[in-house]
């Protein structure tokens, strides 16, 4: 018998521990998306989301034992809600193996359109959260020219430190952005000239520095003008190559072992 007395040393459930459970035989590491409208999902929204669709998909999804048993789902490294999003993950446990496309399909065509499954693979040992060091966003600026914002883009690079307060749930927090920012770069955007992109990538870390944080510290340390509503979309996220300024795949090394 386990620890918590859920199952036996054989991986079959106890009949003794309240709502046993069938052992986890493999985990899946998933990558998707939120497009459009969808974008405004909170992390909860989606939550309840995957839920649904992994029943209507008929996963066999495995579940904690004990008086509450949850699914075996693991999320690492959400976006905030009203970003768009190319590489969100996540993990589940299934209690038999199943073929990582067609659990693909199954769920993307379980989930609504905006929210898309991207890949689906077998997880190797080691924690996927561990591998997602850092981002790679692009930010569309409406109503201002790339001209408008290279200016406060230069002087936030040139300072050692830049300081902007978010609100947590404990209240107000004063915190370094500049320490977070491995690269930010400006261009314009080929089908308007009255918009301006910015191309950021960011270090993990407590807290983890959000594309609204560093347009904060640009209009209120930098000078950048307000323009219209913006529009933050996280291209990458994965293992962060500091020098580069580059954001790997963090599903790789699962691919490969597959």
């Amino acid at each position: 018998m386990s620890e918590d007395g859920s199952t036996t040393l054989q991986g079959t459930p106890n009949p003794e521990a309240p709502n046993p459970q069938l052992p986890i035989v493999q985990k899946l590491r998933i990558r998707y998306a939120k497009r459009g409208r969808l974008r405004f999902t909170s992390h909860r929204d989606f939550g309840r989301a995957f839920e649904r669709a992994v029943r209507r998909a008929g996963l066999p999804i495995g579940y904690s034992s004990g008086f509450t048993p949850h699914p075996k789902i693991s999320y690492a490294g959400a976006s905030p809600t009203g970003a768009a999003s190319e590489a969100e993950y996540l993990e589940i446990g299934v209690t038999r193996p199943l073929d990582p496309r067609e659990v693909g399909d199954r769920l993307d065509e379980a989930l609504p359109d905006g929210l898309d499954v991207l890949d689906v693979v077998v997880a190797t040992p080691g924690a996927l959260a561990d591998r997602l060091e850092g981002s790679r966003w692009s930010i569309q600026l409406p109503g201002l020219s790339a001209d408008e914002v290279e200016g406060p883009v230069e002087t936030l690079l040139s300072r050692d430190e830049l300081l902007v307060e978010r609100m947590m749930k404990k209240g107000p927090r004063t915190f370094d952005i500049r320490a977070s920012i491995v690269a930010l770069a400006t261009e314009a955007d080929p089908d308007d000239a009255t918009c301006a992109i910015l191309d950021l990538v960011v270090r993990h870390g407590t807290p983890s520095v959000r594309p609204d944080d560093v347009l904060v510290g640009l209009r209120s340390e930098c000078g950048l003008g307000t323009g219209l509503t913006p529009v933050a979309t996280r291209l990458a996220q994965g293992p962060l190559d500091a020098t580069t300024g580059s954001v790997g795949d963090p599903l790789a090394h699962d691919r490969d072992a597959s």
